[in-house]
């Protein structure tokens, strides 16, 4: 077989499993880069041939890029050969960063920042409920229960449903917004449909637009919904429904931020005394 054929059999195994976009494009470049790199027909390939393209691709690249290709190339492998080339070539740990958060005040900065009324609430929403940016642009009118304050996000991560609450701020706004677009998406752009790259772009610009410094992008509203929500004494399980994420772990993380802000927060009791001390030297 060549490599030819056996990226014809990967594309129709991910078409029947039904993954991503996304994901269905990454595995199949992971796999043409691996042959094209060993000059291997599909059947030969060993494990010194992964550990190889280890070597050659990924080696400057991250935890995460590396264990989702070895996910690749064994998806491949056992889907269509019967065999497993990534079985005993190490995986190392995912790496736990930190992400960027903002504070309340520069959340509310950066939402509110544009003066286009479609910009502003799409931001608005993105927050409000959390949701990842490709669940934004695929949000549909249909899915919204204005009456119940609920919206379904229709196959999100992991191919399931998930609800959200339509925030009573944005209620009223947000439905006459629908009912002045002919599109069946909730937010819409001249050519049709929006993509994430057109929400990343928005981000950017409005990012440098509010004066903030940190590096920001779509994602960081999510981060900030989760941390702000937390912050606000919504247990860790409620967080996990709100935010669709497959395990408790995930949503853990924002307790390590909400954390760290802690430390970085004045003692209520050092404020008071001082207050205290202050009101006292007057009289």
């Amino acid at each position: 077989m060549n490599t030819e054929e056996f990226l014809k059999k990967l594309e129709i195994e991910l078409k029947i499993i039904k993954h991503s976009k996304n994901t269905n494009r990454n595995y199949l470049r992971v796999n043409k880069e691996l042959l094209d790199l060993v000059k291997k027909t599909p059947e030969d390939v060993k494990q010194e041939d992964i550990k190889f393209f280890i070597a050659e691709k990924l080696a400057n690249k991250s935890s995460s890029t590396y264990i989702q290709s070895l996910a690749a190339i064994r998806f491949a492998y056992t889907n269509i050969l019967d065999k497993d080339p990534t079985l005993k070539v190490n995986r190392p740990k995912k790496e736990k960063k930190i992400p960027t958060v903002l504070t309340v005040e520069e959340t509310f900065r950066l939402i509110n920042a544009p003066k286009n009324r479609k910009s502003r609430l799409m931001l608005n929403v993105l927050y409000a409920t959390g949701m990842r940016v490709s669940e934004l642009v695929n949000l549909k009118k249909q899915d919204l229960y204005f009456e119940e304050n609920m919206g379904i996000i229709r196959q999100a991560k992991g191919k399931k449903d998930r609800q959200f609450r339509i925030p009573e701020h944005l209620k009223k706004e947000l439905e006459e917004f629908c009912n002045l677009t002919p599109s069946d998406y909730v937010f819409c752009g001249k050519k049709g449909k929006l993509t994430t790259r057109n929400i990343h772009h928005l981000v950017s610009l409005t990012t440098k637009k509010a004066g903030i410094k940190k590096h920001v992008h779509p994602h960081t509203l999510r981060h900030s919904f989760g941390t702000h929500a937390l912050e606000k004494g919504i247990d860790l399980r409620t967080i996990q429904e709100l935010l669709g994420h497959e395990s408790l772990e995930t949503t853990e993380l924002y307790l390590t931020i909400s954390a760290d802000r802690i430390k970085k927060t004045k003692p209520v009791y050092d404020i008071l005394m001082e207050e205290r001390m202050n009101e006292t030297n007057k009289t």
